[in-house]
């Protein structure tokens, strides 16, 4: 398909925010499950923060794992989202493929979701997001993906205890 210089190309239309919470927020290895919308750390973390729900809490910063999401080489890394919100602060983890977002939220406490590819079929989606945010679940990240690997859902406890996080 061809286009002219004035003819705009399709947006992908955008659903609501795909987020799944374990509401007693225990000890397990997850708080939730987050399933964002594409690869695009600026847009989808800025959905997460301006659509968090409110009696939750109020996300103040954010500790991503760098694998899931797309970079620009040479560019360099984000430190912060841009959201309606606010602005929140952002890290990464010391070590890849957590498939984890931590989200220290306003009253110190932090949350640790599993982040669902933005490609994985609807109905798996749906169950991972349902398995990691049941309260019984001791399945970590990798686990619960199907993928080889250590879990490493546990890392969110030691970061940022010290205002840190790796850029």
């Amino acid at each position: 398909m061809t286009t002219s210089p004035t003819e705009e190309l399709p947006t992908a239309v955008r659903v609501g925010l795909r987020l799944r919470l374990d509401n007693s927020f225990s000890s397990g290895p997850l708080d939730g499950a987050w399933w964002p919308q594409s690869r695009d750390l600026q847009d989808e973390a800025a959905d997460l923060i301006d659509h968090f729900p409110h009696p939750v809490g109020r996300i103040s910063r954010l500790l991503f794992s760098r694998p899931d999401w797309d970079s620009v080489p040479g560019e360099p890394s984000v430190r912060k989202i841009r959201a309606a919100r606010g602005i929140v602060k952002i890290g990464s983890f010391p070590s890849d493929d957590t498939h984890l977002v931590v989200l220290s939220m306003a009253t110190g406490d932090r949350l640790r979701l599993l982040v669902v590819p933005h490609d994985t079929a609807p109905e798996r989606a749906e169950k991972i997001m349902a398995q990691a945010a049941d309260d019984r679940n001791t399945y970590g990240p990798a686990q619960l993906l199907g993928l080889n690997g250590p879990d490493q859902s546990q890392i969110g406890q030691q970061i940022w205890d010290n205002d840190g996080g790796v850029s």
